[in-house]
């Protein structure tokens, strides 16, 4: 019997549970199993748990990813993932309360000696745009410069009808109507990375800094997750906010196009998600940055989703199911991106993010 709490569009689930019943019988053998077609392990596991924290961005995707590796490939493992925000999971890895954090972030330099079980390893999974959403009685198309976007969201610009905002849109007729602000609340690598595109786009405009929180302006409203997000915009005339693609599409938000680098208004869209994510550079860790990525199709608020995990695994259980759980998300996991409105991996970052969880050490 499989027990799976759904998430709600617009609240956040504390926990995505995965249960799953009736073991089978382990091989015994002390190795991991061997992978099978499509990414399932062609030998079933022992009841294992994994637990895992982390970014609300990539929940879409792990809810029905997890669900089906516990399904079709591994019923005997249960995944449990909490989507408490990139700042939370990357908490719980560092005091091994989790056996992988889901992160749109990097760790910072400060923080990398703190993980008590040493090593880490990114693993990119998928990516999507983060989404200029709105909520604008009247207004339908909107197209928004970097600049613009900076001005906005540090409260320089609080009226619809701003000068900037009409540059940016010619002909379409902008109501005096006040803007509302709307953020995330907790520490979040959507925050990470919207604030890192403004400070590399519009650096002159952008006064906060980046990082996983930064200090709003009171007169902006906080909440919680991405869904919180999109729930504070659904709800608020005159609302703008930055929030998952997956969350808005859910919602049913109007978005705005974005110029990019080479000065296109690119919509967001899985496409422009992958046209950055080509463009950018893989770093020694199979880390990638495509904000503000060059190239006239590229989406410029582009952000990979990854799974941390500790080089060195303690448990062989837990090693085991991990490495079997990653191998899933990287094989049939990308064949349903799209579905969920996510971008898969381009072929050469998929095959180091495949060697990434070879690295894995199992007892």
């Amino acid at each position: 019997m499989t027990t799976f709490l759904r998430r709600n569009a617009l609240v956040p689930l504390a926990a995505v549970i995965l249960v799953l019943a009736a073991a089978c019988g382990s091989s015994g053998s002390g190795k991991p199993a061997a992978t099978g077609p499509g990414g399932s392990t062609s030998a079933k596991l022992p009841a294992t748990t994994l637990k895992g924290s982390g970014s609300s961005f990539q929940d879409p995707f792990d809810e029905e990813v997890f669900r089906d590796f516990t399904t079709d490939a591994q019923p005997n493992v249960t995944v449990n993932y909490n989507p408490a925000g990139s700042g939370q999971g990357q908490t719980d890895l560092e005091g091994q309360l989790v056996d992988f954090a889901g992160s749109d972030s990097l760790v910072v330099p400060g923080d990398v000696t703190k993980f008590k079980g040493g090593a880490f390893l990114y693993i990119p999974i998928v990516s999507a745009p983060i989404t200029i959403s709105y909520n604008l009685s009247g207004v339908t198309k909107l197209t928004l410069s970097a600049a613009t976007i900076a001005k906005i969201f540090s409260t320089k610009i609080t009226k619809w009808d701003a000068s900037e905002i009409a540059a940016d849109n010619p002909g379409v007729t902008l109501p005096s109507t006040s803007i509302t602000v709307v953020h995330r609340s907790d520490g979040s690598g959507t925050t990470n990375n919207f604030t890192t595109y403004l400070t590399q786009a519009a650096a002159s405009d952008w006064t906060l800094g980046s990082g996983k929180t930064v200090n709003w302006a009171s007169s902006t409203i906080g909440a919680a997750k991405n869904a919180g997000v999109a729930g504070k915009i659904k709800s608020t005339d005159g609302a703008i906010g930055y929030v998952d693609f997956a969350d808005a599409t859910l919602a049913q938000l109007s978005v705005a196009s974005v110029k990019n680098s080479a000065g296109t208004a690119v919509p967001p869209t899985l496409a422009g998600a992958t046209a950055a994510m080509a463009a950018a550079t893989v770093t020694a860790d199979v880390t990638v940055s495509p904000m503000n990525a060059s190239g006239p199709d590229a989406y410029p608020i582009t952000s990979p989703t990854y799974i941390i995990v500790y080089a060195k695994q303690t448990s062989h259980a837990q090693g085991t199911a991990l490495k079997a759980l990653l191998e899933y998300v990287l094989d049939a996991g990308q064949s349903k991106a799209e579905a969920l409105n996510f971008a898969a991996l381009p072929p050469a970052l998929l095959a180091k993010a495949k060697a990434q969880v070879d690295k894995i050490v199992v007892p």
